[in-house]
């Protein structure tokens, strides 16, 4: 049974596939739909957040990586997300078309840049601690796990100056890798909902349609319906993203292939990591 797993937001822009003949239509899409053309990446849309713009970068590696697969005839039985995955996962499944996840992740990105401009936020890698030993070191500091990617392997969210502080902490309590990242908002956390609401409203302004394949959600693992799309859209945004939790799923079902469509192979890693541990 095969899988398509769409990763989120890459951290830089990979100069593959920009120079594909097949990425041109995906990128003069892009431009056309957001004003950011993925071929130039810094050089274009300078209104842009280098956040917003790796999103974009994202989905469209991921829109040219579908069609590379589809190509090949390999057809998924079934498609999971991670994070800012989901628009191309979804636009996969059939729920949306690829206008419409290029629209909504300039428009959420630019929403949730707004944060930053009150704020200065960072996203925390830990690796090493069990996730009881970092979420106690989270609490004492005011951030919060934010992808729980293995039973080792986290990326927490919160206000920059705690960041620092529980860094320090994860080292001496026994983290053999801590680092940290910019960001315009912290991402799968409460501090999220402030923005709901208007996060809603960008979410409501598009058609969702029944996936035609079956989309693995990353929260509670369910299959996405038409109806429950436009609140996983919002609701996902302050909750977690529990990629082991969805990989074991999927492997329970029958998954025994899996495909990463996006920019690098960070999925892959994460899942011969727990792998190992099954």
């Amino acid at each position: 049974m095969n899988c398509w797993m769409f990763p989120g937001q890459p951290i830089t822009f990979a100069n593959d596939p920009v120079a594909a003949p097949e990425f041109q239509k995906i990128a003069q899409l892009c431009r056309e739909v957001t004003g950011f053309n993925p071929r130039e990446c810094d050089a274009s849309s300078a209104e842009l957040s280098e956040s917003v713009r790796l999103q974009l970068f994202g989905v469209c590696v991921s829109l040219y990586r579908i069609q590379i697969l589809l190509d090949q005839g390999i057809i998924p039985d079934l498609i999971t997300e991670h994070s800012m995955g989901i628009y191309p996962a979804l636009a996969a499944s059939g729920a949306i078309d690829a206008v419409t996840a290029l629209g909504l992740t300039r428009r959420l990105g630019e929403c949730m840049a707004g944060i930053g401009k009150q704020r200065e936020y960072a996203l925390g890698c830990v690796i090493g601690l069990p996730c009881e030993a970092l979420q106690r070191v989270a609490a004492n500091n005011g951030v919060h796990i934010a992808n729980h990617n293995t039973s080792r392997h986290f990326l927490l969210a919160g206000e920059r100056e705690n960041m620092t502080v529980l860094l320090g902490e994860a080292t001496a309590a026994g983290a053999f890798s801590a680092s940290m990242f910019p960001c315009d908002a912290p991402l799968h956390t409460p501090l999220m909902e402030g923005i709901s609401d208007e996060l809603k409203l960008i979410v409501a302004d598009y058609r969702y349609y029944e996936p035609q394949i079956p989309v693995v959600e990353h929260i509670s693992q369910t299959a996405l319906t038409a109806a429950a799309i436009p609140a996983f859209l919002v609701d996902e945004l302050s909750r977690p993203v529990y990629w082991e939790s969805t990989y074991r799923v999927l492997r329970s079902r029958g998954v025994t292939k899996f495909h990463e469509v996006g920019a690098g192979s960070v999925l892959t890693k994460f899942n011969r990591w727990i792998d190992s541990e099954l």
